[in-house]
């Protein structure tokens, strides 16, 4: 008797959806990856790729019989999908979403999507700068803290799939609401974002550019590294997450004439500022953010399980920062 085979589809093919697509193909035994793409030729290279079994050359034929739908698309573009798949949903179908910003995906998912389907909002913390399915790449998401925000009317059984399924990915499930989501990602995601395209604009806008393109390095090419990221994408985390991003660049400028301040007056401030910010990063890089002199205490006495050593305190945007640690985007 054969075996029962299922379908999961994924709904563009750009750095996530085929990155995904190519661990699912390696770790899912039973299951066909049906993919879809609004450019045919990145489906085609999808495929080529070992990203999907299949090409589905339009949404409602992606998603028929699918028991489970992956929405990888820019977030402006969530909305269109969501319409147009909803009639060939399948009953029970788990609907998931990697979009950067979720306060409207989780509104646009409750508005369009039938009661019949589970929506639970996803966010893997992970990418490249190299964008579309040329970025793409196996084993993205190891490491990587991957943000749950299901609707509230989602059933546990759905949620506890999409968690099995981000776990199988080699990705670290996180609950949080949108809300807090989409302010802490402002902070840790987005606004690198902006200040990667700040920096560009501020170094290109100088008539010493070409002299200085050819000095620039290592610093310059690490600072700059998200402006070669989507265009379209990095449009629509702006878009649809505007006020909390003005929240932090005005936030930044705060913080930028304050070191110009510093950097004028010189002496032991600046020199005060320059240590806070070093010890602040290798804490975080070191996992030990908002960590107590007792934590630290405690970490030095040998235990039988490390999982049993230190216990994080510190303000809630200071603890959740250090779980995107891992999270290169």
């Amino acid at each position: 008797m054969a075996t029962e085979r299922h379908r999961i589809a994924i709904i563009g093919l750009g750095q996530i959806g085929a990155s995904i697509g190519m661990d699912m193909r390696g770790s899912f035994k039973g299951v066909d990856i049906i993919g879809h793409d609004k450019d045919p030729e990145t489906a085609g290279l999808a495929r080529r790729r070992g990203a999907v079994d299949e090409v589905a050359y339009t949404l409602p034929g992606a998603v028929e019989d699918a028991a489970i739908v992956i929405v990888a698309v820019p977030v402006t573009a969530v909305r269109e999908v969501f319409t147009v798949i909803s009639p060939n949903l399948s009953d029970g179908a788990i609907v998931t979403d990697t979009a950067s910003t979720k306060m409207t995906v989780l509104q646009w998912a409750e508005e369009i999507l039938p009661q019949t389907v589970d929506f639970v909002g996803g966010h893997p913390m992970a990418g490249v700068e190299t964008p579309g399915i040329e970025g793409a790449q196996s084993g993205m998401f190891q490491g990587a803290t991957w943000a749950i925000i299901p609707l509230p009317r989602t059933q546990s059984k759905s949620i506890d799939t999409i968690v099995n399924l981000v776990k199988t990915l080699g990705g670290e499930p996180y609950f949080a609401d949108s809300v807090e989501h989409d302010s802490l990602v402002a902070a840790i995601s987005h606004l690198p974002i902006a200040l990667s395209i700040n920096l560009m604009r501020t170094a290109v806008s100088s008539p010493s550019w070409r002299e200085m393109a050819r000095m620039a390095a290592g610093s310059f090419r690490d600072v700059s590294r998200l402006a070669s990221g989507s265009v379209d994408m990095h449009h629509s985390i702006f878009a649809t997450n505007k006020d909390f991003i003005l929240h932090w660049i005005d936030t930044y400028v705060e913080q930028l004439q304050e070191m110009r301040k510093l950097v004028d007056e010189g002496g032991d401030s600046l020199q005060e500022a320059l240590q806070e910010a070093y010890n602040a990063r290798d804490a975080w890089l070191r996992g030990r953010v908002g960590e107590t002199e007792q934590d630290r205490l405690y970490d030095e006495v040998p235990t039988a399980s490390e999982s049993a050593i230190g216990v994080f305190g510190g303000e809630r945007l200071a603890r959740i920062a250090g779980r995107f640690r891992r999270g290169r985007r």
